[in-house]
């Protein structure tokens, strides 16, 4: 058995999922805060120098998963794992945020698609060396064509 303990909460103007924009062209521009419990503050020593982080969270409304999942954005099933479904094998949600501002134990951040008390488990800072001509967007792209020319 593996366990997490939550570095802390996110702050989040979502109340439920309905409310937190999905499909193509979502736009995810809330602005929320990540309050860090006292006892990891000091592990946010130097995060101000990053312009963006990754933050890794529970999906903890989420019970169950399934295998295959029909993403907002397409109307074909794919496997789950091919997609951003929060019901899977082991719910933990991934977000990059810019942040906006430290003030203490709390980042104030823009980005934020988790719901208000969603669990922390761990923060990094985003980097990437990939080539953007070098990424691609599998199923996502195929379905974005198909809505241009439909």
């Amino acid at each position: 058995m593996i366990s997490f303990q939550p570095i802390g909460y996110v702050r989040s103007p979502y109340q439920d999922t309905k409310q937190v924009p999905k499909g193509l062209g979502a736009k995810h521009d809330a602005e929320g805060v990540l309050e860090i419990i006292p006892e990891f503050e000091t592990g946010l020593a130097d995060i101000e120098g990053f312009s963006h982080l990754i933050v890794l969270w529970f999906f903890d409304r989420v019970e169950g998963y399934e295998l295959t999942a029909m993403p907002p954005s397409d109307d074909r099933p794919h496997g789950v794992f091919a997609t951003r479904s929060p019901k899977r094998p082991n719910p933990i949600g991934l977000t990059v945020v810019e942040i906006i501002r430290r003030d203490g134990r709390s980042l104030l951040v823009r980005g934020v698609d988790m719901l208000d008390g969603t669990p922390i488990l761990d923060i990094k800072p985003y980097l990437s060396s990939i080539p953007e001509e070098k990424l691609r967007r599998g199923w996502l792209a195929e379905a974005e064509e198909r809505r241009k020319q439909g």
